[in-house]
């Protein structure tokens, strides 16, 4: 059957399968995984759309929008105002089913508990032949899983840079590229380590065609499930320790050989006597004093690789089994904590002052008009970052006067300030940022309440790259429970944002959000105007302001 099929392969007449991104100089296979990309900020809302084709913003669940009495514009206007309605959409439902079960909505939801603390990410290792399908197992996992928050990382990527002799050895087919010393595990490891710890890290990209890395990176960040994957992936005992569950993917020699063959003839263009001889000089011995030892490690054996569906079901309901164990009920929990003690002391609160209390009993009131409590909005808003901006480091200057006078004044220490917004409330008070600071830049974190759980999600980030070197301005408009900025804290964690560099901007919060992110966060600076009583059973703030985002931008809904 091997000879016919390599008959098969020289005469061009072999039925590919869909094909699939070359990935490594030993057979592996490409990965391709969305991943959620992490650039230079952006001011623009119609530059927000974000290119991950697995988490997409949820579409509206809401009723039919129409104009209410807080949407209406103040008498004293002559303008006419035009309104739009949008229609009313399909009920969301869960994106993520397995066959069996639903686990979760296409949000990220909480990886962490109620003290802000992370939980690991269930990571899978799989391991073969060189061309046995372990891409294929992979990624029929993840079909089966329907998770869109999965980080797939190949040991293709960790290939060492070669010398000048080993790229002349490569063009002869003489570099073994299948053996151990070929690949720096130490980054792996490193990698490895980082991903599961929930933090950002930046993935090599490996040329195949050059035999050398590129200069940019492929950024990962977010798993609930971390599948790594390649012909070594159970060498190195440090990486084993990091493995939840490993998979190895058994296929027959002759298969093995004749996808190798179809792959480096009719995909790379290679040479059949330079195939054969690098596969009977390197591949084979590779697998057998390398891989196929190493099938000891593992604790389940797929035999024929993708076309075995009952192993793959298996390992997905166990993987499942483990995401439900992993879920938290936060919001909840956090609604009901009691601390029972005095307000913290990294709480910054606006003096009660009879300004204050003004533009308080304007956007407090139901009855105000829209472009009023627009209005009054901003200047509270405006009030708010310029107290935040006192809270930061400022270093004595001397400057002189017009009149030749010197001057003793302050500059603040740091001219690397980052806002990022949680969208959507927050991003009402980009522009007060942009306005008192120059050159600014602006993130933005995209969260919203999953409508089944009532738990937060994430949806969406866009980052500074270098946002570990800012002071961040972290922007919600309201601030209830905290589970949205405790989702959002952690993320700047993640991307290794100092703690005490974090400033939690809000005009309105209660008692409990307060102590909530308090307890979990205690460097965090909370700055707002006014902190009110508890939050209701909807988790609405009380007395409270509605619901800010609403009234705002014009969207409450008519009952």
């Amino acid at each position: 059957a091997a000879e016919t099929k390599l008959c098969e392969v020289m005469s061009g007449r072999f039925k590919q399968d869909p094909p699939s991104s070359a990935s490594s100089d030993s057979g592996g296979e490409d990965i391709v995984v969305p991943q959620m990309e992490e650039d230079e900020s952006i001011t623009e809302a119609g530059e927000m759309e974000s290119s991950q084709p697995t988490t997409p913003r949820p579409p509206s669940t809401g009723p039919q929008q129409t104009p209410t009495q807080g949407s209406l514009r103040s008498p004293r206007t002559r303008r006419q105002r035009t309104t739009s309605q949008s229609q009313p959409s399909r009920i969301r439902e869960p994106i993520l089913r397995g066959r069996r079960r639903t686990i979760y909505t296409a949000g990220r939801p909480p990886w962490y508990d109620c003290q802000g603390q992370l939980v690991e990410p269930f990571v899978i290792g799989v391991c073969g032949g060189s061309a046995s399908g372990k891409t294929t197992v992979a990624r029929k996992i993840i079909e089966e899983l329907d998770v869109p928050w999965v980080t797939l990382l190949s040991l293709d990527s960790f290939y060492k840079v070669l010398t000048e002799k080993h790229h002349e050895e490569a063009a002869r087919n003489e570099y073994n590229f299948d053996h151990p010393d070929a690949f720096d595990f130490e980054l792996v490891t490193k990698t490895l380590v980082r991903l599961k710890e929930g933090k950002k890290i930046e993935v090599p990209i490996y040329n195949f065609l050059t035999h050398s890395r590129e200069t940019r990176t492929k950024t990962m960040y977010g798993a609930n499930v971390i599948i790594f994957e390649g012909i070594l992936a159970f060498y190195s005992p440090d990486v084993l320790k990091l493995l939840d569950m490993k998979i190895f993917v058994d296929t027959d020699s002759d298969e093995r050989l004749v996808r190798r063959l179809q792959r480096d003839i009719a995909e790379r263009g290679r040479e059949l006597d330079g195939v054969l001889k690098q596969y009977f000089k390197f591949v084979k011995p590779a697998f057998d004093y390398y891989i196929a030892p190493s099938m000891v490690h593992a604790d389940i054996i797929v035999p024929r690789g993708g076309e075995n569906e009952v192993a793959i079901n298996l390992i997905a309901q166990n993987v499942m089994t483990q995401l439900q164990q992993r879920g938290f009920k936060l919001r909840e929990k956090l609604a009901n904590a009691n601390f029972g003690m005095s307000r913290p002391n990294s709480l910054h609160l606006l003096p009660s002052t009879p300004q204050i209390r003004g533009l308080h009993t304007f956007i407090r009131n139901k009855d105000t008009p829209r472009d009023e409590f627009i209005f009054y909005s901003k200047r509270l808003i405006r009030l708010v970052i310029e107290h935040a901006l006192t809270l930061l480091p400022f270093t004595d200057v001397t400057v002189e006067t017009p009149q030749g006078i010197p001057y003793e004044g302050k500059r603040i220490a740091t001219e690397k300030i980052c806002g990022v917004s949680i969208l959507r409330a927050g991003e009402t008070m980009e522009n007060a940022l942009c306005e008192v600071l120059k050159d600014v830049r602006i993130g933005k974190i995209l969260i919203q309440t999953n409508l089944d759980t009532g738990e937060p999600e994430l949806y969406y980030l866009r980052l500074p790259k270098d946002i570990k070197d800012y002071h961040i301005f972290l922007m919600d408009a309201t601030v209830a429970t905290g589970a949205a900025a405790i989702m959002a804290i952690r993320v700047l964690l993640d991307h290794e944002v100092n703690e005490e560099h974090i400033s939690l901007c809000s005009l309105l919060m209660t008692e409990q959000g307060v102590h909530n992110i308090a307890y979990a966060f205690p460097k965090v600076r909370i700055v707002t105007t006014a902190v009110d009583p508890y939050v209701n059973e909807k988790f609405y703030i009380v007395p409270g302001i509605g619901n800010f985002g609403d009234r705002y931008f014009g969207t409450e809904p008519s009952d």
